[in-house]
């Protein structure tokens, strides 16, 4: 039994060692000027559409297109872990903004393009916020999916039913598991009223669901669940050279404090129409200006949406 028990406690050590070292590295500190050191910790969270991992097959299997001109990002999201509750504001990929070199446009473009990439987005972001980015983490289409289906799926409940062909997704009303491919069709459709908007409410669903399972006892306790978990998470993402393992663990946490109800989760303010993407500077600027200087337990209804839209 002492064996058993030695072998078990060397599994759980060594995995996620090992995982670790599967995880790609990459320069995301833009050069030039940046907003100085600020209390508190903030994570730039990115999905990228990136099809260069996907064979023809998984693109079909996955109903992503082909070839789009470059990289872009389906999913921009800031998490500021402070003093007060954490914080995950949602930043749609259409919003209208000032990009380095490049004028105004969408912000997921400042990823894509030959002088585009983790720099220049975190650049764009911290140039029209005033918040500084500390950690940097990247997952792709194919790393998403792959973690949901090592978890053995996720649950998701959906208002109404969608059907969503350029997404991939065919789903009934209410809660349901799902597995990889339809996790990424949900997290994708913009099938709706309000488009972007409920797809990055959608999108913080996700991850919750991601969060609860993966911190389940079933995950330690099951070791090929464990195993595969803990893989999948590590193969699929990219993280900045500065961000340490206390610093992804740390971020991990939080994501679930968040989408457990512990935190607070909005969309950047907004007054978007069905049509029109268009941010609301003023309340905008306020809950910059809180997040700055970690104030988040005052961040009021007011500021924190779900929508992003004044309530």
């Amino acid at each position: 039994m002492l064996v058993l028990v030695l072998l078990w406690v060397l599994f759980l050590i060594a995995v996620p060692i090992w995982a670790w070292n599967q995880i790609e590295k990459v320069d995301a500190a833009p050069d030039g000027d940046r907003p100085e050191d600020q209390p508190g910790t903030t994570y730039l969270v990115v999905g990228s559409d990136s099809r260069d991992d996907l064979d023809e097959e998984e693109r079909q299997d996955l109903a992503t297109g082909g070839d789009v001109g470059g990289d872009r990002t389906d999913t921009i999201l800031l998490l500021h872990v402070s003093s007060g509750p954490p914080l995950l504001m949602s930043i749609p990929r259409d919003s209208p903004v000032e990009i380095p070199g490049r004028g105004a446009t969408k912000i997921n473009s400042a990823f894509g393009g030959e002088d585009g990439g983790p720099q220049l987005l975190v650049e764009t972001v911290e140039q029209n916020t005033g918040i500084r980015v500390d950690n940097y983490v990247e997952v792709g289409f194919d790393g998403f999916v792959t973690i949901v289906d090592g978890l053995g799926g996720i649950q998701v409940c959906p208002d109404e039913a969608i059907e969503d062909p350029k997404a991939g997704l065919d789903i009934e009303a209410g809660c349901q598991e799902v597995e990889g491919a339809e996790a990424l069709g949900y997290a994708r459709t913009r099938d709706f009223a309000l488009a972007d908007l409920t797809r990055v409410q959608n999108q913080r669903e996700v991850i919750g669901a991601i969060g609860s399972r993966a911190a389940s006892p079933m995950t330690v306790i099951n070791p090929v669940r464990y195993f595969r978990t803990l893989g999948s998470g590590a193969g699929s993402l990219r993280i900045g050279e500065d961000v340490g393992p206390i610093d992804l663990v740390r971020f991990g946490l939080n994501m679930r404090k968040v989408t457990s109800g512990e935190g607070l989760s909005c969309t950047v303010p907004n007054t978007t129409t069905t049509t029109t993407l268009s941010l609301d500077l003023e309340r905008a600027e306020q809950l910059f200006a809180l997040i700055i200087e970690d104030r988040t337990d005052e961040v009021d209804a007011s500021l924190c949406t779900e929508t992003g839209q004044p309530g």
